[in-house]
């Protein structure tokens, strides 16, 4: 764009500097700028013939994105990422230890522990004969069951990690906590 002051080309530079910091007669915010006049008589639209607009519509659509361009964009999320927290709030988290296992239910949203059980805890640790056999896996399943059915839960899902099945102590854990009632989504 070219831009035109209205102030003559053959004005010394006192006179310039001078129109440029002359107080404003008035206290508002627009007042305070320096008065320009801009044209633009200068500026042509270019003119386009269909030769032209056909060659530019050819050369636009054979052009790649830039990377900055496709950087600004980002990543969209598709419709299961963004609705499943809230199609599937609570989520059971297992973890079991070369001597122990730990269990909790998660609200995803918020990452609250809604409740969790292991065999490491005072009540478990001494009176089971192992912490980590299919008998501690009944019992940790009745334990979140419970605390679960206090806390208001009565449907969670599992999600296990990539490429495991749901089977031996997981699938025990899963199977008690569904015969105390818990609806597994």
């Amino acid at each position: 764009m070219l831009l035109s002051t209205s102030i003559p080309e053959s004005s010394s530079s006192a006179t310039l500097l001078s129109s440029f910091l002359q107080k404003p007669t008035s206290s508002s915010w627009s007042s305070s700028f320096s008065k320009l006049s801009i044209s633009f008589d200068a500026i042509k639209a270019p003119s386009l013939s269909t030769h032209n607009t056909k060659s530019l519509i050819k050369a636009a659509a054979w052009t790649r994105r830039s990377r900055g361009e496709a950087a600004k964009r980002g990543n969209k999320k598709s419709w299961k990422q963004r609705t499943d927290m809230y199609m599937r709030p609570f989520v059971l988290d297992v973890y079991f230890s070369r001597r122990f296992i730990h269990a909790k239910v998660m609200h995803r949203g918020t990452s609250k522990v809604v409740s969790a059980a292991s065999t490491n805890c005072k009540d478990l640790r001494y009176s089971l004969p192992s912490p980590s056999d299919d008998n501690a896996c009944r019992i940790i399943g009745n334990l979140i069951a419970e605390r679960c059915k206090e806390a208001d839960v009565f449907a969670m899902s599992y999600d296990p990690p990539s490429m495991e099945r749901i089977q031996d102590k997981v699938g025990i854990v899963i199977d008690t906590i569904k015969e105390n009632g818990i609806i597994f989504v």
